[in-house]
């Protein structure tokens, strides 16, 4: 019995001896931990990486607002807005088509838009002779009109026109007026047009030369007379 008692303990300790060789070949050499040769990163560790931050777009690669349309047209549909004194240069030249006499005959007024954006003109003139001072110091003239009005649209740049046809002079030298009024001659004329302003002009060549402060004149063109 004592035999029997003595293999079995010596069975047993062989037993536990065996597992405590197997636990301590699970664990890696030395009990340390050489994660070199795994390339695992233990469960409790933190990755030193920061984390990814949405940025932000970029405003020079998106798309950029559209811009206003630009002013200087009307819209489409819509009207442009009557010409301001101030968006015209008014020029003068004597005409090519003028009645016979010694005075000036006829005149042609180029209005020319200076500003940046298409502008309306319509109607006839008012005309009044002047000196070469204030425009306001002028002697008004009897205006016929002729022809019908419309509404001219003159876009940055561009030209309209009105002409003016004197009661001409007659004779020689200072001549004479058929009338039997006395001829004037203006060094300037004032040009008005309906919501436009008041522009003083000088001929190019010459001075106006005319009889009984009359003018016969046409309404704004688009297209320049003779």
């Amino acid at each position: 019995m004592r035999y029997v008692n003595a293999v079995r303990g010596s069975a047993m300790a062989v037993i536990v001896t065996s597992a405590a060789l197997a636990m301590a070949g699970c664990q890696p050499d030395g009990g340390g931990t050489d994660n070199g040769s795994s390339g695992v990163t233990p469960s409790g560790a933190v990755s030193s990486a920061a984390p990814s931050t949405p940025q932000p777009a970029d405003s020079a690669s998106g798309s950029s607002t559209p811009s206003a349309p630009q002013s200087s047209a009307p819209a489409p549909g819509g009207s442009a807005a009557t010409c301001s004194a101030s968006s015209l240069k008014a020029t003068a030249r004597q005409a090519a088509e003028r009645p016979d006499g010694t005075g000036t005959g006829a005149a042609v007024v180029e209005f020319t838009n200076v500003s940046g954006r298409t502008c309306v003109l319509k109607g006839h003139p008012t005309v009044a002779g002047a000196g070469n001072g204030s425009p306001e110091m002028n002697v008004p003239l009897t205006v016929k009109p002729t022809g019908a009005t419309a509404s001219v649209k003159v876009a940055p740049g561009g030209k309209a026109w009105v002409k003016l046809t004197f009661v001409q002079v007659q004779g020689e030298a200072d001549g004479y007026c058929v009338s039997g009024s006395a001829p004037v001659v203006y060094p300037t004329m004032v040009v008005g047009l309906p919501g436009s302003g008041a522009h003083q002009v000088a001929l190019d060549d010459g001075q106006f030369a005319e009889c009984d402060d009359t003018v016969t004149v046409t309404a704004v063109s688009a297209v320049e007379p003779a």
